[in-house]
């Protein structure tokens, strides 16, 4: 888990409390899990503009 130890988790889950108060962590921790959801979702999908502009090209060659 990117070389951290349990010392070095509890160290950067002390600061982020102290930078951003323990009222807001779950609204963080909201915000991320629906922005990488959101991220997953486009790298997934192939938008319709996407696909139109594939076919094109293929129909150009």
């Amino acid at each position: 888990m990117l070389g951290l130890g349990p010392w070095e988790l509890v160290i950067v889950g002390g600061v982020v409390v102290l930078l951003f108060g323990a009222k807001r962590l779950p609204q963080l921790g909201e915000g991320l899990g629906k922005s990488i959801t959101e991220f997953k979702r486009a790298v997934r999908d192939d938008s319709p503009a996407e696909k139109n502009s594939e076919n094109e090209r293929k129909q150009q060659d």
